[in-house]
């Protein structure tokens, strides 16, 4: 050990023994060192309390990333397990029968008549394509088509392309515009990127951009008191657009749903 006068600048006045290391080398005294100078930092208390304050900090962050991934991962699913049996509504809040359906809808009307179903963010055609006069256009015997004529129909109100909805798509009787696409001379088409769809066979396409028809919902026709009923989906039916499921990503329209009349976006703009 190097020896020192007691003139020697590292020996310590508040300590009788000379420092026991040599000269030039850093020295941090322990916490257990009872004659440790207050002046002195104890570095290893330090070092622990750092990895403390860091392990609290990440746990913390990790906690508010895994807690805020599994709220997006398992969002909580709104919806139905099953399609409910839902009462059609006339537009004056009277429950709406075959007769009045006969006697004030047809082929020309040109409004945009729609419900809800099977949840409350799931709008839906109602038409009826009985001919307005007899010898006119129009269509009977239709697929999954009810009334005396079986011309009454109901087809998804949402376009299967990019989701545009009604009155953005909407139905164009006869004459609305000088183009008929296949042929036909009514039609559902969407003001928005020119998708048009058959109504007189399942909403089958006519014109893109879209690829898939418009789902179709079964109608009940209960005889018994002339009331009409919506009872589920056809089974070629592809999903509602905007939905993962046609039953979820809403609350259910419940036992019953009104009609409700738009005036319809008109744009004779085809692909």
């Amino acid at each position: 050990m190097l020896e020192c006068p007691a003139t020697c600048p590292i020996v310590v006045s508040y300590r009788d023994d000379a420092l026991s290391f040599p000269v030039g080398q850093l020295h941090r005294v322990g916490a257990s060192n009872p004659d440790r100078d207050p002046r002195e930092v104890d570095e290893t208390k330090r070092n622990v309390l750092k990895l403390v304050a860091v392990a609290g900090v990440l746990g913390a962050a990790a906690g508010g990333l895994v807690g805020g991934g599994l709220q997006y991962a398992q969002p909580p699913l709104v919806g139905v397990t099953s399609f409910p049996r839902t009462q059609l509504i006339d537009i004056d809040g009277s429950a709406l029968t075959m007769a009045r359906v006969t006697s004030e809808y047809n082929i020309s009307t040109g409004s945009v008549i729609t419900f809800n179903y099977p949840l409350r963010n799931e709008p839906n055609f109602f038409l009826n394509l009985q001919p307005a006069v007899s010898g006119g256009p129009g269509a009977t015997n239709v697929p999954y088509g009810i009334g005396p004529q079986k011309s009454v129909v109901a087809y998804s109100a949402i376009c299967q392309h990019l989701g545009c909805p009604a009155p953005a798509i909407a139905y164009y009787p006869p004459g609305t515009c000088p183009q008929t696409p296949g042929g036909y001379a009514y039609y559902i088409h969407c003001s928005c990127h020119g998708s048009t769809y058959n109504a007189a066979n399942q909403a089958a396409n006519l014109t893109g951009p879209a690829v898939l028809p418009l789902p179709q919902v079964v109608l009940e026709w209960q005889t018994s008191d002339d009331t009409i009923f919506a009872t589920g989906m056809t089974p070629s039916s592809p999903t509602v657009n905007g939905h993962l499921d046609t039953l979820l990503g809403d609350y259910s329209v419940g036992n019953s749903s009104p009609l409700v009349r738009q005036s319809p976006i008109i744009l004779c703009s085809f692909p």
